[in-house]
């Protein structure tokens, strides 16, 4: 591991201990072998006065909420550092009162609520101290012999310190343990089964006795990585319905839509080949924070995906009853990683970051876990442990805290014609309401337009069979499954009399608004079948009720669109899934309605531009976003007994009226 430390940078923040902090934190957090997603803290302890002129030492220590990676000087919390040191002087202190103390010590109410290693921070009396949970170190704590291999890898430089719950269970052992020793003899503390503390008098000797403590427990464990990247192989991918299947029992058995995020890589797959996987990731995490993501075991998949979950449950139900006391709230009984031989591995969310958190854990831990077990024997922290760190008193708190997320968090949405107008309007509607969504679209700029975590973008024109097939089989490989499908890619033909309607543009019509709109249902409809209250929404036209002249291809294949999607409502309403259809006028923020356009148009009807925008029932102006909105409401729960409906959305049309 090579020190990322920048000197002329870091001169840049002059005698600013803070800047300096916060950007050697994120040196750390840059390094996803040394912390992932939210994980590790750091700290600086800072001289100065209070209002009073009084002399006064504060102790910034990383915020809740706050990432290492891009923490900022306001992510850290400054306390008043003699208060938080007395906290380790108590026989014993809940967490929920540590957190009190921890406030009450605050010197701006403003501030992020600080880590729970805080005291911790605070017993160590150098003015840097910097926390990471350190792969190759962790790695070495989790086998069978581990204190006795980092005792010999560091000598009295280090202090190995037995594991202990974090929090102030952590920092009173830490207190007992460091009682008369001499602070300057150390560079670092190996906390067993969780991470590393490293200190110093500046940011930059701090930051890189982290590298270099890391570099020797890499360097220790080298071979067994070896070994555990020539152990591993690809494989031929899953079966996608086996995928969404799998994804559905996760959803029903969390009580909520999840995500499902299948990590195919060489090394994901080569694990899952192996016998002894589920065994092996069932002794238990890579550090006992994991389990807040992970649970304490994944649930490894067979020939019945529904049935392994349903095990799994009673399994985890069983682990409950053995560990809880009557203060506990259950939480709910589905996997949060699963094990699928052939394939790889799965990590499920309610949101598709937190589905990605876990795969990212999850990749890192089957290296370490297959590591440990070459060294010697993997032996990471045992159920009660992890019980305790999954059933925090304050991660219980937050439990009783959390209200209901977005309506579609968890849902997985796939709309045509996504680069523009309705249906780019319609993609964004659900990815704020919490959806992830696939957005397909004949123009390539729809992979930049939703290019995250969330969303993902397909090129894809509906009237190739074969590019459907791939754009629906792609989405469920990134999101595991399918729920509403918004059916809106087509096409507006310049106006012209049926007298001087060609073939070729009759067919075109056709091809692309309705015939493609059947290959995009024919693709979707397996994995609908899979899909938590899943939804289909057509986005048709106000012309299927009031055609007008010059528009017979358009007119007819919405016309044709609109029976199509009843016809879906009667086929697919027995199992569940709803299909309802809009029926927009006068979208004028869409590609056809151009200055031009809109000004012959008013011209032709002697109004002006603005009139010619409002020119319907109610006077108002009709936008994409007005459709988008309703396309929302009826893939959620507003419209969850509806199927067969058409509903408009045009200002009121005189002639449709």
């Amino acid at each position: 591991m090579d020190s990322r430390w920048d000197g002329k940078r870091a001169a840049g923040y002059g005698d600013d201990l803070l800047a300096l902090r916060a950007y050697s934190s994120r040196l750390l957090g840059a390094n996803s072998d040394l912390v992932l997603h939210g994980g590790g803290n750091t700290s600086v302890k800072i001289d100065g006065v209070d209002l009073h002129g009084e002399p006064q030492r504060l102790l910034y220590v990383k915020g809740s909420g706050w990432d290492l990676a891009s923490i900022e000087p306001a992510g850290f919390a400054p306390l008043r550092i003699e208060p938080v040191r007395r906290l380790a002087e108590l026989e014993s202190l809940s967490d929920s009162d540590m957190m009190r103390s921890l406030r009450s010590a605050s010197v701006d109410p403003d501030a992020p609520a600080p880590s729970v290693e805080t005291i911790t921070h605070a017993l160590v009396p150098h003015r840097f101290v910097d926390h990471t949970h350190a792969d190759a170190v962790v790695t070495i704590s989790n086998t069978s012999d581990g204190a006795d291999r980092l005792r010999d890898l560091y000598g009295d430089e280090v202090l190995v310190v037995p594991y202990a719950m974090p929090g102030f269970v952590l920092a009173r052992l830490i207190a007992d343990l460091t009682a008369g020793v001499d602070w300057a003899s150390l560079r670092g503390m190996v906390l067993m089964n969780h991470g590393v503390f490293t200190f110093a008098g500046d940011a930059r000797a701090s930051y890189e006795a982290m590298i270099e403590i890391v570099s020797r427990a890499e360097a220790a464990v080298a071979g067994s990585l070896h070994a555990v990247a020539k152990s591993s192989s690809s494989s031929d991918e899953g079966d996608l319905l086996k995928l969404a299947t799998l994804r559905r029992a996760v959803s029903e058995a969390a009580g909520k839509a999840m995500i499902a995020r299948l990590n195919d890589s060489d090394g994901a797959v080569g694990f899952a080949g192996r016998r002894d996987a589920g065994e092996l990731a069932g002794r238990g995490c890579l550090t006992p924070d994991h389990v807040l993501h992970t649970k304490p075991s994944p649930v490894v998949v067979g020939d019945e995906p529904a049935a392994d979950v349903a095990e799994f449950g009673r399994q985890y139900e069983a682990y409950f009853s053995r560990n809880a006391g009557p203060e506990h709230t259950q939480l709910d009984p589905a996997p949060r990683w699963a094990i699928w031989p052939g394939a790889g591995i799965v990590g499920f969310g309610p949101t598709a970051g937190r589905a990605g958190i876990v795969v990212d854990i999850t990749a890192q831990a089957i290296r370490a876990m297959q590591a440990a077990e070459e060294l010697g024997r993997w032996n990471p922290p045992g159920e009660k442990d992890l019980f305790d760190v999954e059933y925090w008193e304050l991660e219980q708190a937050k439990l009783k805290r959390g209200g209901p997320g977005p309506p579609l968090q968890g849902k997985i949405a796939l709309v045509t014609g996504a680069a523009s107008g309705i249906g780019r309007a319609c993609a964004e509607v659900l990815l704020a309401q919490g959806a992830a969504v696939a957005a397909l679209d004949v123009n390539p700029a729809v992979i930049e337009l939703f290019d995250s975590i969330a969303a993902a973008g397909f090129v894809c024109d509906v009237t190739d069979s074969r590019a459907v097939d791939a754009a629906v089989d792609g989405a469920v490989r990134r999101f595991g499954g399918l729920d509403i499908v918004v059916a809106n890619a087509g096409t507006f033909p310049p106006g012209v009399s049926i007298d001087e309607l060609d073939d070729e543009t009759w067919s075109a019509v056709i091809d692309v608004n309705l015939t493609g709109h059947m290959r995009v249902l024919r693709a979707a409809a397996p994995y609908l079948r899979l899909g938590i209250d899943a939804a289909v929404v057509v986005i048709a036209s106000k012309n299927v009720a009031a055609p007008g002249p010059g528009a017979a291809a358009y007119s007819a294949a919405k016309a044709g669109l609109t029976q199509l999607a009843r016809v879906a409502a009667l086929e697919f309403g027995p199992a569940g899934i709803r299909v309802n259809v809009i029926h927009p006028n006068a979208v004028f923020d869409t590609g056809i309605w151009t200055d031009e356009v809109l000004q012959n148009r008013a011209d032709h009807y002697g109004i002006t531009v603005d009139e010619y925008r409002r020119n319907n029932v109610l006077g108002v102006e009709v936008e994409s976003r007005d459709v988008a909105e309703l396309a929302a409401a009826m893939a959620g729960p507003l419209f969850g007994r509806t199927t067969g409906a058409q509903v408009p959305v045009d200002g009121g049309n005189e002639r449709v009226i």
